[in-house]
């Protein structure tokens, strides 16, 4: 016993910190310690360790402490399988329990004192005291995920954290009317508009209504407590509406004027539905602390407006808050079944930590409504929770039972805290029910027969907690009769007025961001643009792009890179694709734009023409050339994306959204990739002007061509893009010269609109001796949507239009055959078609019969279709690979006889 003696008045917190010390590090230990701890864990009676081959047997009642200890890091570990925060059902039931028997403890100990109790801050308690803090802390409404967690930090903040107040929030009477007077609001408004507007789709957030103060609780917190100055909140349709108009002060009659179904007063637009539209607002808090709020517009595809959000937040936090991310608070509202099955949500939270992506952290706050449109939950994943995505970067969750709204309120508050303190994201899974179908026309009692049973007969949450707060005098009967009357007849007064409105408006999104940028229409988009630079000052930004700067050492390769770039600007005057596109990058640079290029591979490049970042050999620094030009006026950022299309061009749509002045380019590997972004092209690129008032300068790097290298990285499905072209909803070309890739880059910038552009680059063309252009085809030309061929037009029969790298094909086919009644015409901008530039070159061969689109896709991809359908001047025939579903041979062998038979039928 004497050799134990020191344990007693041993600190247990201290002998629980050096334990955990020990599992991670014995060799970390302190030799006498590591002894016993090693005897600790041979069993758990009667320990014996051998010390200098003397056996010592450990004391009981120290054997106890520990055991308490076990218990201890049981419930903090999985006390959350075991809490109170389904409010309509039974959880799941889970094994083995944290019964005391299950960690070698017995009944009789319940009241043995124990000094374990330090461990939670209590101090010494009996073990019933013990089990039931424990119980207070991680098994009530809160139910907390924190023990795999890495960092001894964060698991320690986590743990004093809840200690303060047994995981329950003391609110003054004051907070507790904030409270409810938030939360009566969202549950009036809900039962107004289904008294008002009966089955129309709404997306009731009935059920979990308590996300109506928990946000405002966190945004105000953010705020007052933090200095936070702007908040950027993505979420879909379940209370949306309730969101616009109980935390972001959308006027009320705006809002009933589109449940009336008026039409749009902007005749331009097509609109979208009221659950669609996003708004942007600045608010006062106490303290004269202003916040900038903005609900981002987002598409009926769920999560694909997490991405776009995190790009906005990115974007504000780079260009507004110098790289201070704890100005800006991202928030992202998921429900249930679309966080655990949308695979957007986990490209998204791999972006956290990236240096390209990181936001500083994210709130995320699931809507937990227990079921998927008609999915149960139990067919909804195969996971635990449906917040398991979590796990993925180690963020902390937090299960609260929605029907507790200071539960909500606490958790929320620690959330911003946490985020704050250590800029990561944290999880809150709002566990509540929704009161009916997954809208309001749907009866969901066919699919959840007992669910609803239960439903119908609960009280909802606003009702819980007034006669909470009555029960504990904090307010009376009268009190919240009053709330909910004036409430009531703001909203009526409100429902008149709309209906003396003749039209609905959509607000401008972030309007302050867009002023000075006026939405332009299809004949400015036809416009020429100045993009002219002068020849000495495109020489200066070549020296600074073929030279090693001072003080660094690349490798021999790189060397050689960039005296080749010096050779082709100040020897040969030829200068290949890469050259004229850092030039055009630099030129930006010095005029003051911003250019931020991400995607899989983007710095050197898919095919090693890039080489923005050179790497220090020594030091394995990222150089970036273009930056140490002195004149610049703008900053390049430029980052290997993770292998993520969707997630990745999502964010960098949003990052354009919210940076006009920045050249924001996402680059494909190849072109097909794209496909895996689809929905960000359909829902937002494409149509985002006409839906919700969003212009966007989006430049999309596509690689596309035949090389026969499959039917993988052949195309990049240009027939998708110019299917989804109308009016002037974005720019669709393909290059086939350096010079015009560097003008179509400056034109993006140099207009006065922004739309988005899609660029279907090449990958033969990058280092073919005949695709180079002089600088002074840099300096003093401009974007040519139409190239014309330089040969006599009074020989011409056939004129053959074509686009990108068939151009090359085409005309080494025609040198070979000695044609020279044939005419080859680069269409460089496929949408929108220049038809004025387009006729004056058809107007320039007088003896033309036949006119041909060629082209080395299938028949039934590439332009044809688009071509035969809106291009009006001529009749087209169609030289083509027959028609295919896939868009290439992967026989290298059959795609050269495939391409020889469309160039025969060019020259036929």
């Amino acid at each position: 016993m004497d050799k134990f003696s020191f344990l007693n008045a041993v600190h247990a917190e201290f002998i629980s910190d050096l334990y955990e010390q020990y599992q991670s590090n014995p060799d970390a230990v302190e030799p006498s310690w590591r002894a016993f701890f090693q005897g600790y864990d041979l069993a758990n009676e009667n320990y014996s360790l051998t010390d200098e081959e003397v056996s010592v047997e450990i004391p009981r009642e120290v054997q106890k402490e520990f055991l308490v200890i076990d218990l201890i890091n049981g419930y903090r570990t999985r006390g959350h399988l075991f809490t109170k925060t389904n409010p309509v059902r039974e959880r799941r039931k889970y094994s083995p329990t944290l019964d005391i028997e299950n960690f070698g403890l017995s009944q009789q100990d319940l009241n043995t004192v124990f000094n374990a109790g330090e461990f939670l801050g209590i101090g010494p308690k009996t073990l019933a005291e013990i089990i039931e803090h424990l119980k207070s802390i991680y098994c009530d409404s809160i139910g907390v995920e924190y023990m795999y967690l890495r960092n001894p930090e964060e698991i320690k903040w986590w743990q004093n954290r809840l200690n303060q107040n047994d995981n329950h929030p003391n609110y003054s009477v004051d907070a507790k009317k904030y409270i409810f007077t938030k939360l009566n609001q969202a549950s009036t408004f809900e039962s107004f508009l289904q008294t008002k507007y009966v089955g129309q789709k709404r997306f009731s957030v009935e059920g979990g209504e308590t996300l109506i103060p928990g946000v405002s609780v966190a945004l105000r917190d953010a705020a007052e407590k933090y200095g936070v100055e702007e908040c950027v909140v993505g979420m879909a349709h379940r209370g949306r509406l309730n969101t616009l108009v109980n935390i972001f002060k959308k006027p009320v009659r705006d809002l009933f004027s589109e449940f009336e179904g008026k039409d749009f007063e902007d005749q331009d637009i097509d609109g979208d539905v009221k659950y669609h539209l996003g708004l942007t607002l600045s608010k006062e808090y106490k303290g004269g602390q202003k916040m900038k709020m903005n609900l981002v517009p987002n598409p009926s595809h769920l999560e694909t407006v997490d991405a776009v959000a995190e790009g906005i937040v990115r974007a504000k936090v780079d260009l507004d808050y110098n790289g201070d991310d704890s100005k800006i608070l991202p928030i992202l509202v998921h429900g249930d079944a679309a966080i655990a099955g949308q695979g957007i949500v986990y490209e998204v939270v791999q972006m956290a930590q990236l240096n390209g992506y990181k936001t500083g952290g994210t709130l995320h706050v699931v809507v937990n409504n227990q079921v998927g449109f008609t999915t149960n939950y139990l067919d909804a994943r195969s996971s635990t929770y449906c917040t398991d995505v979590a796990k993925v970067t180690l963020s902390p969750v937090l299960h609260v039972n929605a029907d507790d709204a200071e539960a909500v309120c606490h958790a929320m508050e620690m959330a911003v805290e946490y985020r704050m303190k250590f800029k990561k994201d944290i999880f809150i899974d709002l566990l509540g029910y929704r009161k009916y179908g997954h809208n309001e026309g749907d009866e969901p009692t066919f699919t959840q027969p007992d669910l609803y049973k239960l439903i119908k007969k609960h009280k909802n949450p606003s009702d819980i907690y007034a006669e909470k707060l009555i029960a504990e005098g904090s307010v009376t009967a009268e009190y919240v009769k009053q709330a909910t009357d004036d409430f009531k007849a703001h909203l009526e007064v409100e429902f008149t007025e709309s209906k003396k409105k003749e039209t609905s408006k959509i607000q401008d999104f972030m309007p302050d961001v867009w002023k000075g940028f006026v939405r332009k229409q299809l004949e400015h988009m036809l416009q020429p643009t100045d993009t002219t630079y002068s020849v000495e000052a495109l020489k200066d930004i070549a020296k600074v792009i073929s030279k090693t700067p001072q003080g660094h050492k690349f490798v021999r390769k790189a060397e050689r890179i960039l005296q080749g770039r010096e050779k082709m600007v100040f020897e040969e005057n030829s200068l290949d694709w890469g050259t004229a596109e850092n030039l055009a990058y630099g030129t930006l640079l010095e005029e003051g734009y911003n250019i931020r290029i991400s995607g899989e591979d983007v710095e050197r490049g898919t095919f090693s023409h890039r080489h923005a970042i050179m790497r220090d050999e020594n030091t394995l620094e990222r150089v970036n050339l273009l930056n140490t030009n002195p004149k610049n006026k703008g900053e390049m950022t430029i980052y290997n994306s993770h292998l993520s299309e969707y997630g990745v061009l999502g964010f960098d749509y949003g990052y354009a959204m919210a940076a006009p002045n920045t050249l924001t380019i996402w680059e494909a590997q190849f072109g097909d990739f794209a496909n895996g972004a689809q929905i960000m092209f359909d829902q937002y690129i494409s149509s985002a002007e006409d839906k919700w008032k969003l212009q966007n300068g989006l430049v999309m790097l596509l690689p596309h061509g035949y090389e026969g290298q499959g039917p993988e990285h052949s195309s990049a499905r240009i027939e998708r893009f110019l299917q989804s072209s109308a009016i002037d909803n974005w720019t669709v070309a393909n290059c086939s010269t350096p010079a015009n890739m560097y003008h179509i880059l400056r034109r993006q910038m140099k207009r006065e609109f922004r739309k988005p552009l899609i660029v279907f680059t090449p990958k033969s063309l990058l280092r073919l001796p005949r695709a180079v252009n002089t600088i002074e085809e840099l300096a003093a030309g401009t974007f040519q949507e139409v190239i014309d061929d330089t040969i006599d037009t009074s020989k011409v029969k056939k004129m053959v239009f074509c686009t990108g790298k068939f151009y090359y094909d085409m005309l080494e086919e025609r040198e070979r055959l000695g044609r020279e009644d044939v005419a080859l015409v680069r269409i460089e901008q496929l949408f929108p078609l220049h038809n004025n530039k387009i006729k004056e070159v058809m107007d320039k061969y007088p003896n033309v019969e036949r006119y041909v689109w060629a082209q080395e896709e299938p028949k039934n991809m590439g332009s044809w279709g688009y071509m035969l359908e809106r291009f009006e001047l001529a009749k087209l025939e169609c030289a083509s690979r027959d028609y295919h579903s896939a868009p290439a041979a992967g026989s290298s062998a059959r795609y050269k006889r495939r391409h020889q038979r469309v160039l025969d039928k060019v020259f036929d």
